[in-house]
């Protein structure tokens, strides 16, 4: 049975070497490779879904939004591991270690982000510009479902496999972006939610920070709302599986509700704490300032939801 383990140090390096050497065994070792705003046009039926996409790449890129004035927060995954418990890996081959291995992650379920792709689309990076491309399927107010063209710039790589829908992040820092979808809107606009509406969804038991508990020490910093745009900077403090201790995170939210949809939809940018004020927040700032999400035209091909991998790891599982 291979165990995916992740080394943060030399010694750490040093250490497998002599556990494998002593019990003869080699354990398979995992690469995670995870890889402002311009006025957009009027979409008419007849533009194509490739035209929408291009020019929504183009939007984010240019990154000319200004929301109330200089930008904040941004969102963040679970914290990096920095240390292995090599006891318990002896005792039972799963490194305890804290993280988003997926050894960390044995008996969790994959997080609700409310996100559906497209049937037959794909999440898309352009690791030149950094544009991040998606379709993706809501609730429409007339009781159908529509397609929303989603879209932001940002500087780290896109986290794929079964346990993300559409999100960047750095694996080194945590620091990153994804992007979620809220239960139905009864109808209000954006300026009229209250921002209680958008945290509950975000900070969710089965939410992407809810990994190892419900987040703590939650507070609003600021929250402004401009052109169909609401934008919340945000504190919260995450726990660790490493050493069940709580980690300070600061992030900033964006929502808005794409014409025709009961759904809003949110990019949440965060980072630790002690890393905002070097570096990360100015890259948080610039990741939110590019996000837009859509209404798609209409078309003629057959409209789907895509199929969610459920992912769960089951840590009894050999």
């Amino acid at each position: 049975m291979n165990h995916p383990l992740y080394f943060r140090s030399g010694a750490s390096v040093l250490l497998f070497v002599l556990l494998t050497i002593r019990n003869k065994n080699i354990f398979g070792l995992q690469n995670n490779q995870n890889q402002h705003r311009r006025h957009i046009n009027k979409v008419t039926a007849e533009t194509s879904r490739r035209d929408v996409l291009g020019g929504l790449a183009s939007v984010c890129g240019a990154g000319l939004l200004v929301v109330g004035g200089t930008p904040k927060p941004a969102w963040s995954a679970s914290a990096v591991q920095d240390s292995m418990n090599v006891d318990a890996f002896l005792r039972g081959g799963v490194d305890a270690g804290g993280g988003m291995g997926v050894s960390s992650q044995a008996g969790k379920s994959r997080p609700e982000t409310g996100v559906s792709l497209r049937d037959g689309s794909e999440v898309s990076r352009n690791r030149k510009t950094g544009d991040v491309n998606a379709e993706i399927v809501v609730n429409g107010i007339n009781g159908e479902i529509m397609a929303v063209f989603v879209g932001y710039t940002s500087p780290w790589s896109l986290a794929e496999g079964p346990f993300y829908d559409i999100e960047c992040r750095s694996q080194k820092t945590s620091d990153g972006a994804f992007v979620q979808v809220t239960s139905n809107t009864k109808g209000k606009s954006i300026s009229d939610i209250d921002n209680s509406f958008f945290l509950e969804s975000l900070l969710a038991p089965s939410g992407r920070f809810s990994f190892y508990g419900q987040p703590t020490d939650v507070k609003i910093k600021k929250s402004t709302t401009k052109d169909n745009y609401r934008i919340i900077d945000l504190s919260f403090s995450t726990l660790s599986q490493a050493t069940q201790t709580e980690l300070p995170r600061k992030a900033q939210l964006i929502a808005t509700i794409p014409k025709g949809s009961s759904q809003a939809v949110m990019l949440i940018g965060s980072a630790p704490a002690n890393r905002w004020k070097k570096g990360s927040d100015q890259d948080i700032y610039s990741t939110v300032e590019s996000f837009r999400a859509i209404a798609a035209p209409k078309s003629s091909l057959k409209l789907r939801r895509k199929a969610r991998n459920p992912f769960s790891i089951d840590e009894t599982s050999e």
